[in-house]
């Protein structure tokens, strides 16, 4: 039995001993998971990249096992995330665990970016790391937005209808943007197969690669020492110093400084495993409904804070803040490592990165916990039941009355003021008919455009007939409706019609 044994262990080694000859797989990895690191660097504040490497292979593993499920169409996305949930055996953990995961992910690398920005970890010569990580942030985010698409549920429905109008408010290519989005002017059939392209294709490819590039400048770098105060970045210096550093205090990655990423790595995941088992999955809600408008569609919970400001901001201004803030936010977190790249690394000696991340982690935490009480707009539903003031309706048609009843069915007092009650999402319809054309109002009713969603798929002619014919009687302090020459002309014909005579 002995030598049977000896024999296969000696076979084994001789076929791992092959491989690594040809591939020297074993011997880079050791090298990498060995190299030196200052030795203040074996601290709990430095095992977040790590736990987020983990959780992203967590999501990999779960979205894998989902996929094999998850039909990617608009008449059975819903269906097969039921099917998953009650009748494949852990469906509905493995759903939940990915869920919990993405959450997770955006805490940690979110955690991780200011724990490097408040280090100055972004300094020379990392500053190109910085920048890969702000790309890896906007990615994973990219993703939790995407994967909230795949539930298509009311409230990923409509918030996407919510996301395309934002993006329809881009310069120039807005149309287009959002045609490229959703495969057309609405969602439709190919608007959940472009979405699963991104989630499961697109997204996944850019993010694995940037990790890649992201680890492999943090070890071709070193892991950033800890900052001390007075110990300035110089870019004539500093590289000679940390090697130096490093020479005299540095102790192996592997095992003396990783023991601490594998236990908080672990520590996370098991918190998402317990979050996955006591609260479940996420969805999906109610079956996507386009004709059901009086909804309050809420996003996922890190993106619960724009979902608060935008509520709160004034109409505006929404869309400048809307397309400006971003685009500001995001070009000053890619250009400080290049403005701010040498200097003062530690915290004490840097109060304002210091005040600023407090600021916006409170202002992150405040929005966030409006958000899971204040509705995108004024409660949905607040004036579905008040009926249209009286003095709107006389001296109406019966097809104008027929529009008034399709304005309250259809909820359009929920986004637009009548007579100073209703949302103010959207302009007051008080004096529309003084502002706007027939054609006018028919083309925003049926196409959307600005703050308003596309109508087109929940009116039917007549209704949006009976509807545009009462917005053109709306002008303002005239109550009167608006008569034109033909009717004027019939009524005064009529009027000076002689008596038919009596029959006998």
């Amino acid at each position: 039995m002995a030598s049977i044994k000896d024999r296969a262990t000696d076979a084994g080694l001789g076929a791992f001993n092959w491989v690594e000859s040809r591939l020297g797989l074993f011997k880079t990895a050791w090298g990498f998971a060995s190299h030196p690191t200052p030795e203040n660097n074996a601290s709990w504040w430095y095992v977040f990249g790590s736990a987020a490497t983990v959780l992203l292979i967590l999501q990999i593993v779960t979205g894998i096992l989902l996929a094999l499920i998850y039909s990617p169409s608009a008449g059975e996305a819903w269906s097969s995330l039921n099917v998953l949930n009650h009748n494949i055996a852990l469906g509905w953990y493995v759903r939940a665990l990915h869920g919990w995961g993405s959450d997770f992910m955006i805490a940690i690398v979110l955690i991780h970016m200011a724990q490097v920005f408040l280090f100055g970890a972004f300094k020379f010569p990392r500053e190109l790391t910085w920048m890969v990580g702000v790309l890896l942030l906007l990615l994973t985010l990219g993703m939790a937005f995407t994967g909230q698409v795949m539930r298509f549920d009311q409230d990923s429905y409509w918030g996407l209808g919510i996301g395309a109008s934002i993006s329809s408010r881009v310069p120039l290519i807005g149309a287009p943007l959002v045609h490229l989005v959703l495969g057309g002017p609405t969602i439709g059939a190919a608007t959940l197969s472009r979405f699963f392209t991104l989630h499961v294709f697109v997204i996944p490819g850019i993010l694995l690669a940037s990790v890649g590039v992201h680890i492999w400048m943090t070890l071709f770098h070193g892991v950033s020492d800890w900052p001390v105060p007075g110990r300035i970045v110089r870019k004539e210096t500093y590289v000679k110093e940390y090697h130096e550093l490093t020479a005299k205090t540095g102790i192996p990655f592997v095992p003396d400084a990783a023991w601490k990423d594998a236990v908080f790595a672990a520590a996370i995941i098991f918190a998402v495993m317990a979050c996955a088992f006591f609260f479940g999955p996420f969805g999906p809600g109610g079956p996507p409904d386009p004709t059901i408008i009086q909804t309050a569609p809420k996003p996922d919970y890190f993106f619960l804070w724009i979902y608060a400001v935008l509520a709160f901001l004034p109409p505006s201004i929404e869309t400048p803040v809307i397309l400006v803030v971003p685009v500001i936010g995001i070009a000053a977190m890619l250009l400080l490592p290049l403005v701010s790249g040498e200097g003062e690394r530690h915290w004490a000696k840097r109060p304002v990165a210091v005040l600023m991340v407090s600021v916006i982690a409170v202002s992150l935490g405040i929005f966030t916990h409006l958000g899971t009480y204040t509705p995108w707009s004024p409660i949905m539903n607040a004036w579905s039941s008040d009926p249209v003031p009286v003095k709107f309706l006389q001296h109406r048609t019966p097809l104008e009355r027929q529009g008034a009843v399709v304005l309250q069915n259809k909820q359009c007092r929920n986004c637009h003021a009548l007579d100073g009650v209703g949302g103010e999402r959207g302009p007051a319809l008080d004096d529309v008919a003084s502002r706007m054309t027939e054609d006018q109002i028919i083309r925003q009713v049926l196409q959307g455009g600005g703050n308003m969603p596309a109508y087109g798929n929940a009116l039917n002619p007549s209704e949006t007939k009976a509807l545009t014919q009462f917005l053109e009687s709306l002008r303002g302090n005239d109550l009167a409706p608006a008569i034109d020459a033909s009717r004027e002309l019939t009524k005064t014909s009529e009027m000076k019609a002689p008596a038919e005579p009596a029959r006998h």
